[in-house]
This record gives C-alpha cells, structure tokens and sequence, in this order.
C-alpha cells in the first residue's frame, strides 16, 4: 500500500467509525451471542444490515449469499460467519475493470446532483488530481444558476492551477459547455470537467437542460468518451438513493461519487446504491482535503467498516 494509499485507508476507519459503531455492538452479540446458525441468527443478522443503510436489495443478497456459503462449507459456529459476511458484502460491490477507462482517454466528465451535495467541490479535487496526475484538464462552470458555484469553481481552478471556462450568472448552461468544447479541443485537453445545475425539483427544467448539453457534446465532441458522475450526500443516508433514481430518469449515470461519508452514521447507503441502481460507486469523499476524494475500492470499504 503506498503512503497516499495507506493515508486514506486510515481516513476511511476514522470516517467509517459513525457507521461503525452503529452496526459493531449489534454484529458483536450476533456473532458472539448465538450458539447457532438459525433463521433467528440471520433474521438479526438482516436487521443490523438494513438498519445500516444497506438497504433491502442488497441486504437480502447478501443473506442468501451468506447462506449458500455457509452450507457449502459446513460451518456451524456464529463466529465464523464474519469473515464470510465480508466477503459478500465485496461481492455485492465489485467494479467493472474499465470503469475508469475515461481518465486515459480524451473525455468529458459531467457532474450532476442536487445543491448542497458537495458537487462543486468534487469537481475542484477531481481536478486538481487529475492535473496532478500529469492530465490537461479544462472545466467547464456550466451551474449558472448558483452564483456561488462560479466563484467557488474558480476558487479550484486557481488552487489546482487548472484552466477554467464560465458564463455570466443565469447564462445558458449548454452554451457554457459548448465554449468549454472548443476551448478543450484548442488546448488538446485530455479531461473537461463540468459542474452542472442540480434542480431536482423542477425535474422537467433539468431533463432539458442536460438533454440540451448532452446533444452539444455529441455533435460538437463525439470522439470524446463521456462519463456521467452523480454526487451523492452520504449523511442522507436513503434520501440519497431517490435521488439517484431521480436523476437516473434523465441522465445516463455511469458511476456515483458519495461524499461526506465522515460525518455520517450512513455509510451503508454506498452498498444500497449500487445494488439498488446498478450503477457502482467510482469515487468516495471523506473529508475536506483534494486527496480525501478517492477512488472507490470495495475491499478496503468493507475492511474499514468491519475494523
């Protein structure tokens, strides 16, 4: 594990540690308590799970999954159940090989969520890695909506010394992105990053808007690769995955960024997610610093929740 690595798993204890104590003491008496493993061992079991934000989907393959491997392999003690737990629970949240193939290709990254989730953020620190990852990267303020996000925006660009392309306030997002489509090809970028309104409550105002910036980078970048991230709130436990689904009815999501999962006792919600939705976690944040967003790793997740 190099020392960045390292670095972020110790981040990822201490941010899980909510999560953690929510689900340990519980775990504790069902692995410790029970003599055997009966329907009443894994109807707990389940409790404990669901009461985590894993959410039912997922809780329920895991169980069954859970089972299956306890009656392959003949265990009958409680205890043993642990390490097999965790191994379904990575299962539950393995990551396709390629899905970070757009960081080595020519690409767009279009940043969607609501307001408020740590979008503009995101944006900034995925920047500032990718810059320091030896990439070009151009963004691109197409939130026009939200002053503060402009200025937030290039607050980051100057802090990861990352060029950025603008509109004046209430400017027409897909005009922002159309700018930002030429400046990338003048510049032979190999990343433009964009950060996009998020008005989830006026559903039918946003379905246009991103159908109109989508349209704009198919005809103006079509040799682009375009990733579609949504960030979602990990204090918001449930709420989060509505979300996710609403905005999955206008957008074509490739993969979730969950930040804030430090403050939260929520931390579940990352395995509810993509089981729920199909759609993996890529990146994690788990506090304020640019190297506190990283990309998502199953293993060292689950390792931390269950330290």
């Amino acid at each position: 594990m190099s020392g960045e690595k390292k670095g972020f798993f110790a981040s990822l204890v201490e941010g899980l540690s909510k999560t953690r104590k929510n689900i340990a003491a519980g775990l504790e008496y069902v692995f410790s308590g029970f003599t055997k493993i009966d329907d009443d061992f894994y109807e707990e079991l389940e409790e404990i799970l669901v009461m985590a934000d894993m959410g039912i989907n997922a809780t329920s393959a895991i169980i069954d999954n859970l089972k299956e491997k306890v009656k392959e392999n003949h265990i009958k003690e409680p205890e043993e159940c642990k390490g097999i737990l965790m191994v379904s629970i990575k299962e539950q949240m393995t990551l396709d090989p390629l899905a970070y193939a757009f960081e080595d290709q020519t690409s767009v990254v279009l940043i969607i969520g609501v307001n408020g989730v740590g979008k503009t953020t995101s944006v900034g620190k995925l920047a500032g890695q990718y810059k320091n990852a030896g990439k070009k990267v151009i963004m691109a303020a197409a939130d026009t909506f939200r002053a503060a996000a402009n200025q937030q925006l290039t607050e980051w660009s100057k802090r990861a010394g990352v060029e950025i392309i603008s509109g004046s306030e209430g400017a027409d997002p897909a005009a922002v992105i159309y700018d930002a489509i030429a400046a990338a090809k003048a510049r032979k970028a190999d990343i433009l990053l964009c950060d996009t309104a998020g008005r989830l409550h006026n559903k039918k105002n946003l379905m246009a808007e991103l159908h109109k910036i989508n349209k704009i980078i198919d005809k103006e970048f079509p040799e682009a690769y375009l990733e579609t991230l949504i960030v979602l709130d990990g204090t918001t436990g449930q709420n989060a995955l509505v979300q996710a689904k609403q905005f999955k009815e206008v957008a074509n999501i490739t993969g979730i960024i969950l930040t804030k999962l430090d403050g939260s006792a929520k931390g579940g919600i990352a395995i509810a997610i993509q089981s729920e939705l199909g759609v993996p976690v890529k990146y994690i944040g788990v506090g304020e610093k640019i190297e506190d967003l990283q990309k998502f790793d199953p293993d060292a997740f689950v390792d931390a929740l269950f330290q």
